[in-house]
This record gives structure tokens, C-alpha cells and sequence, in this order.
């Protein structure tokens, strides 16, 4: 087998020194448009360390195996080849298994890192020990299941005196990816143990001028992602709340009304719990309660009431899970997110109640006097959008798990928000009902 120098384009020798040489960093993003050379080069790295490091293994992940299979899986042949690897020579594959094992021990494990809701603990990954990682198209992952992955380096690191090192692929999109990458390390913020680099097609010569082209050929928000790597342009079709719109809900106005309390109670007592204070259709404070239990909420809940001298029956609660008990304790209203819509068009409360607080935010009825939570409540109610229509065609929006498996965070204080639209829908208990 004769030696294999690749040649490396300017952003993949970055992103190599800080895969090979650097002492600190542990897991590189490496992402910013198509056509930039992520998957490749991410096999080029793979292929490398397994040639150097003689019985190590890594994994190689995508949230559908499926998928690998069918676009990285074939990458990594191509690049196998370039390196003078001679299938079933120099390595197997055994496509029941998804093991790639090399002539010196080492090996590859492809993974499907789907989160399953049958494995929300990626119970699959069992005792895996790995070397290093390669998770391409990262942003369909959920953080979690990189985090898992990354625990899971130890094989062989104190023999090869080596670090746990990950490399992470993706095109620009909004998720966690974007908040714990892309915005701290333009806010310089970025932890020293992460570090990102960004491709783009102009950096990679050898794209045949047809690709760019096509790239170019688009819709705005694909072009703008795809051949620009633009992070922050967003897709407007499926979104509920305009970012201008949501930022004009917060200013120095309070127009007396009615006061109501909403709260979002964490599920099974995990993550927040979020209680919403309203004078009319202003939210005059937010509170935020970590891991409580439920008599702390209960309580805390209590004691606004008595401070804002607001009655239980203008008390709404979430009622899954935990929340249940809450209601019970307090005697205050139940919202049930699954429960039947008061008009048939939406497939339950939780959506027809997201869908006049949109309503209500474009017609600019909506004040935050909380400014101290402006880029949260922005960010959460951004990740709200129009969900795929049920069997019957009925208008949805997307599930909390799926919103916080795809963005990394739980649109927590926009549920508490949503909820005041209960009273909205209810002529008994609004005062600013609209038919």
C-alpha cells in the first residue's frame, strides 16, 4: 500500500490542527455551508487516525443509519480509496454488524443516534467504548446524544497518550448547535475545550462551477444557508412569530386590567417551571423555579395571588404530568395541551391557543415588561411553528419534545405565555375576548 498525502483545503488544516495537534480542544464543529468539504474531510480524518493509531476505534454517527449508509457510508469508500485502501484487503465491512475493521485492529462502528422515544437514554450505545467520533449533518442530533457519545471516549487514550476528540459536521440552521457553537463564538464565549470553523464553497476549489450554480438557483432561505452559510437568516414560512413583531412586545406601557397568573409546571418535577404574572394583557413578572417540588410550587404560586390579589379561578396551570397535582392542591384551571379545541379547525387547545397569541402579537396587543428575559422569550416563542396538518387537515403546531430534541432547550417560558390565551378563548374569563 503505498503512502496517501491528501491535500487539504486552508479551513480543513484548521480544523485538522485542532483535531490532531491541539492539547485542549476536544470537539470541533465544522459547518457553514453545502459543498464545503465537511463529510469528506471528515473521513480523510477518520481514516487517518485508525491508520495511525493501530486498534483504536471510533464512531462514525448520523441521526438515521439508513441515511449513513446511503451518503456517508459512501463517501468514506470513496476516500478509503484515494488512500490506497483495498476493500477486503485493508478493511471489511460487515453490513449486519455496521463494523469497518482495518487490517491493524482497528475499527469503525457506525451509529444510528436517532432519539428514539423508547431510548431517550440511548440505552443503544451499551458499554461502547470509542477513541474519537466523527457525527455528520450534526444538526439533525440532539445534544444529548453527543454528549453520550463524547462520554463514551476512553478506548486506548492513555496508551497513545491521546484527548477525547469529536468532530462535528453540519449546514448552518438555528438549534443548539447555533446557541452553543456559532453565537459563543462570535461573542467570543466559547468554551476552550470547543472550537468551530466555518466552510463554505468558495473555499473548496475544486467544486465543478455547475454546483455553485445550482446553489445559487435556490430559494432565498436555502441560498442563503447553503451557498452564503448564513446563520441567522430564518425561514419565515412555517413560523408563527415574526422577530420584529416579538420584539415590539416589550416596552415601558401598561394598560390596567384584569391580573391572571399562568404557569408552565415542569414535567415529572424535572427542568423549570415557569409562572407568569398578568395585569391585563401585560406580563408584569416571570418567575422561574429549577427542579421544585411540587408543595415549593404550590406554595409559590399561593403567595402571588396574595401579592397581585389575584383569584384562584384566573389561575391557569398546565395539568400534564405534575402539573395534575398542582392543579389538584390549588383549585385553579387546568390546561390540558391535548385536550378539544373550543373551534374545530386546530387539533387541540395547546395549538389553537398558539395560534391567537400570534394573532395577538401581530395586531400588537401583547406588552413584556420583563426585558431582563427579552432574548429568551424571543428565541423560545421563535422555535414555535406550524406543524404538518393531522389526518383530518386540522391546523398544529410542533410538539414541545420535538421542538426541544430539534433545538436543544424546551420552549418553556412560551408555553407560560401561550396559556394566557386561555382566558381569551373563554367569554367568562377573558376581558378581551375576540370571536
Amino acid at each position: 500500500m503505498q503512502p496517501y498525502k491528501p491535500t487539504y483545503l486552508p479551513r480543513q488544516i484548521e480544523a485538522l490542527n485542532f483535531l490532531n495537534t491541539d492539547s485542549i480542544v476536544e470537539q470541533l464543529l465544522y459547518g457553514g455551508a453545502a459543498g464545503g468539504g465537511k463529510t469528506k474531510f471528515g473521513c480523510m480524518w477518520q481514516i487517518q487516525r485508525r491508520l495511525k493509531y493501530a486498534g483504536t476505534r471510533s464512531l462514525i454517527g448520523r441521526s438515521k443509519l439508513d441515511t449513513l449508509k446511503k451518503t456517508t457510508l459512501n463517501t468514506f469508500f470513496e476516500t478509503a480509496e484515494e488512500f490506497g485502501l483495498i476493500a477486503n484487503k485493508h478493511y471489511t465491512f460487515n453490513g449486519q454488524s455496521n463494523v469497518i475493521k482495518f487490517f491493524n485492529g482497528s475499527e469503525i462502528v457506525l451509529k444510528d443516534l436517532f432519539a428514539y422515544p423508547s431510548d431517550v437514554n440511548f440505552n443503544s450505545l451499551g458499554s461502547l467504548e470509542i477513541t474519537d467520533y466523527f457525527i455528520d449533518e450534526c444538526s439533525e442530533v440532539t445534544q444529548k446524544a453527543v454528549s453520550i457519545v463524547h462520554s463514551r471516549c476512553r478506548f486506548k487514550l492513555n496508551e497513545f497518550n491521546l484527548i477525547p476528540k469529536g468532530f462535528l459536521s453540519c449546514n448552518p440552521a438555528k438549534g443548539w448547535l447555533y446557541n452553543e457553537f456559532y453565537i459563543k463564538n462570535n461573542r467570543n464565549e466559547l468554551p476552550s475545550h470547543r472550537a468551530f470553523v466555518q466552510a463554505l464553497p468558495q473555499d473548496n476549489p475544486f467544486l465543478p462551477v455547475a454546483y455553485i450554480e445550482s446553489l445559487r438557483r435556490l430559494p432565498e432561505y436555502d441560498r442563503k444557508r447553503l451557498l452564503e452559510g448564513n446563520w441567522e437568516f430564518d425561514d419565515d414560512s412555517d413560523k408563527l412569530f415574526s422577530t420584529d413583531n416579538l420584539l415590539r412586545m416589550f416596552r415601558n406601557e401598561l394598560i390596567e386590567g384584569k391580573k391572571y397568573i399562568t404557569a408552565d409546571i415542569a414535567r415529572f418535577g424535572k427542568d423549570r417551571t415557569i409562572i407568569c404574572v398578568w395585569n391585563g394583557l401585560t406580563i408584569i413578572e416571570v418567575i422561574e423555579l429549577n427542579r421544585a417540588a411540587l408543595d415549593e410550587v404550590v406554595n409559590k404560586i399561593r403567595l402571588m395571588c396574595q401579592q397581585y390579589s389575584i383569584l384562584l379561578q384566573d389561575v391557569v396551570c398546565d395539568e400534564d404530568g405534575v402539573g395534575g397535582g398542582v392543579v389538584d392542591f390549588l383549585k385553579c384551571r387546568g390546561f390540558v395541551n391535548g385536550s378539544k379545541p373550543k373551534q374545530p379547525q386546530y387539533q387541540n387547545l395547546k395549538s389553537e391557543c398558539y395560534y391567537k397569541l400570534a394573532q395577538y402579537v401581530e395586531e400588537n396587543r401583547l406588552t413584556i415588561l420583563v426585558n431582563g428575559r427579552k432574548e429568551q422569550i424571543v428565541k423560545e416563542l421563535e422555535m414555535i411553528k406550524r406543524h404538518r396538518a393531522d389526518v383530518e387537515g386540522k391546523l398544529m403546531v410542533t410538539p414541545k419534545d420535538v421542538i426541544k430534541n430539534r433545538e436543544g432547550i424546551s420552549p418553556d417560558v412560551a408555553d407560560a405565555i401561550m396559556m394566557r390565551m386561555y382566558f381569551e378563548l373563554n367569554p367568562s374569563y377573558g376581558q378581551y375576548v375576540v370571536g
